[in-house]
């Protein structure tokens, strides 16, 4: 039989992590937002599906080979005694409706625990040398496989009683027999798989497969007749789905106060036991043990009910039928079949992978945002109980990072905060160039009036100079020529900021630029009393630019920083520059007024001016910042009232 016995509802899984908590074995990856099954960790507890809130894992249907079996005929049905608690109200009408649906006999597995009970209490008291643990739970039996190999030799090698009334009924009724399992179990359908049982059974239904197919077959329970098992009949076997009953059906003593034995189900007892006996805490002593809180909790039970109503109903069951069997018929069918072979092997199908280094650890744990002690949360939310075992676990290749829900929390914000600032950049660029589109227009228009006004007015001017008369009109048109290249500036930067979009790209040493331009800006009016401090925190402070086009940038901003400094006493601005990997930036400092809060979302919005009248025309910014982010760059500023403002350009080495 191919593919997994249990796996994911990919559309169901919400990422709660609920199955990776639970699993004993660690066999659960989440892949691609999917709480993944690995299949060859998986021990077939079923833990998984009974923890999963969202119903996404689900147990493999084997209804089609069932449906053939019985097309075929000659099918024998062996059924759990937990079939009573799963059927509380309808246990014998089970039975009937298995023969309704065309097995030949229905036989209890109780009887199986009847013909292994004598080799048990031979290994109980034959053993004084080491642990023995029992194998009739095939979720123990594959955890010790898989993750505890060195416990092989500690197993039982006895067969489950599933296997043993299979070997019976093919040793009594026929080799060509069909036999079909039911139970709650989920491993019973790995354990049918397993070499040392590929003869026996043919096939493991669980009972909620099995109600599927009543359901299918229009199968009503409440309205078929009592039916009562074929022989064999089992006898203490009943119990076995109780924790301790394979003890009792082998009358091995297992009171509370019995030195030898410990009894042992539930899965976390289970991983704690087996754990201390790999270690040597525990040692001669006989083990009987289950992976479920017994059989009647198995994943497949269809019983809401408590485990303690569960076990008495099974124990009800039990008192009802075990006074209906004839002990000497019993008797005699355990001594007819005392030859029959009872004997399995296990099988090494080690799934252990080697730890990570320490070193290995550490770097995981740092890549999760945990620098130290104070960082590891351990809060569970991943699956594992604390971060050093998902950190493990990572370097196992058993999990993601982005399973630590601290972490992925702390990327979401950054995400979201990356995406903010990438939508307003968006939003801030479409109006850009909305702008562009107008001022081109807008300047194209008005330079060739201004243009003949400006000759008018010069020629007006030139005549005025000549005539005595006339000199007292020659101030007012000086005001209005003045005017008039004021507005064809204003013309000429809409022009500048609608043409961004070519740059001409050279390699450019920011470092020496800066030095280039600080030294002709110094001779201006503006910067009286202005000083510069630089600091080089870069080896080469290259980058591939457009060097006319920074150098407008640069101009600009120390432009404004003077500006901003008319009216302060420490008149001082500090170009820092620095460097990692793959960027360059420069950093220019002032200490003059600073921007007002309320400002700081409109500087780069063109025509946006708190300068005096006929001071700016508010494009200066707009200018460089699309010119900043022609190549590529950033801008960003920081500013306090009355402290000043520092503009942070940041360049890519390479374009």
């Amino acid at each position: 039989m191919q593919g997994g016995i249990v796996s994911t509802i990919g559309s169901n899984c919400k990422r709660c992590y609920s199955c990776i908590r639970e699993c004993p074995a660690k066999a659960i990856k989440v892949l691609g937002g999917q709480a993944v099954v690995i299949q060859e960790r998986c021990i077939g507890c079923g833990h998984c599906v009974t923890v999963c809130s969202q119903n996404a894992k689900e147990i493999r249907s084997d209804l089609k080979e069932l449906d053939r079996i019985l097309k075929d005929g000659e099918a024998i049905a062996i059924v759990a005694p937990s079939f009573s608690v799963a059927y509380k109200n309808n246990s014998d009408k089970f039975i009937s409706a298995l023969r309704e649906i065309g097995f030949e006999k229905v036989i209890e597995t109780a009887f199986g625990a009847d013909l292994i009970a004598a080799s048990y209490k031979k290994i109980f008291e034959e053993n004084l040398e080491k642990t023995i643990i029992s194998s009739a739970c095939p979720a123990i039996v594959n955890f010790i496989q898989k993750y505890y190999v060195e416990l092989i030799g500690n197993l039982a090698e006895v067969v489950s009683p599933m296997v043993a009334i299979s070997r019976y009924i093919r040793n009594n009724l026929g080799e060509n027999k069909k036999i079909v399992f039911f139970g709650p179990c989920v491993a019973k359908k790995s354990e049918i798989e397993q070499e040392s049982a590929a003869n026996d059974v043919n096939l493991a239904i669980t009972f909620g497969e099995i109600n599927d197919y009543f359901l299918l077959k229009g199968i009503r329970l409440e309205e078929l007749p009592p039916g009562n098992f074929d022989p064999p009949y089992a006898y203490y076997g009943k119990a076995y789905a109780l924790p301790g009953g394979l003890l009792k059906s082998s009358e091995i003593p297992s009171d509370i106060l019995a030195k030898r034995v410990i009894v042992v189900e539930g899965k976390n007892k289970v991983v704690e036991i087996i754990k201390a006996i790999s270690e040597g805490k525990i040692k001669n002593k006989f083990v009987d043990i289950l992976f479920c809180e017994g059989c009647i909790s198995g994943p497949s039970i269809e019983n809401d009910e408590d485990y303690y109503l569960r076990r008495e109903t099974l124990i009800e069951y039990f008192e009802s039928k075990i006074n209906q069997v004839d002990k000497s018929v019993w008797k005699s069918e355990i001594y007819n079949n005392r030859n029959l072979n009872l004997r399995r092997t296990f099988q090494n199908q080690n799934q252990r992978r080697p730890t990570p280094s320490e070193e290995k650890i550490k770097e995981i744990l740092l890549r999760t945002g945990k620098k130290n002690r104070q960082d590891e949360l351990n809060c569970g939310a991943c699956g594992y109980a604390t971060c050093r075992e998902y950190a493990i676990a990572i370097g196992k290749e058993l999990a993601e990072e982005d399973m630590c829900l601290p972490y992925l929390i702390e990327k979401l914000e950054k995400a979201y905060v990356d995406l903010k600032t990438a939508q307003e950049q968006l939003h801030a660029a479409e109006k850009l160039a909305s702008i562009g589109q107008l001022a081109a227009g807008v300047a194209h228009e008005i330079n060739n009036p201004l243009g003949s006004i400006l000759m008018y007015a010069s020629i007006l001017k030139r005549d005025f100079e000549k005539k005595e008369d006339l000199l007292n009109y020659v101030d007012d048109l000086n005001l209005m020529i003045e005017e008039i290249h004021r507005c064809k500036n204003i013309v000429s930067n809409l022009l500048n900021f609608a043409r961004q979009g070519k740059l001409s790209l050279n390699e450019v040493d920011l470092y020496q630029l800066l030095l280039k331009i600080v030294k002709i800006v110094s001779l201006n009016e503006n910067f009286k009393n202005v000083s510069f401090s630089f600091e080089k925190n870069c080896d080469s402070c290259s980058i591939y630019a457009d060097e006319d086009q920074l150098k407008q940038v640069f101009i600009n901003l120390l432009n404004n920083a003077a500006e901003a400094m008319e009216e302060s006493l420490n008149k001082k601005i500090e170009i820092v520059l620095d460097e990692n990997e793959s960027t360059v930036a420069v950093k220019i400092k002032d200490y003059g007024c600073g921007i007002p809060k309320e400002n700081m979302s409109k500087l780069f919005t063109p025509f946006f001016t708190t300068k005096k009248m006929g001071k700016g025309t508010g494009l200066g910014l707009a200018i460089a910042y699309g010119i900043i982010k022609m190549h590529k760059g950033d801008i960003k500023v920081k500013s306090e009232v009355g402290k000043g403002a520092e503009f942070i350009l940041t360049f890519p080495k390479n374009l």
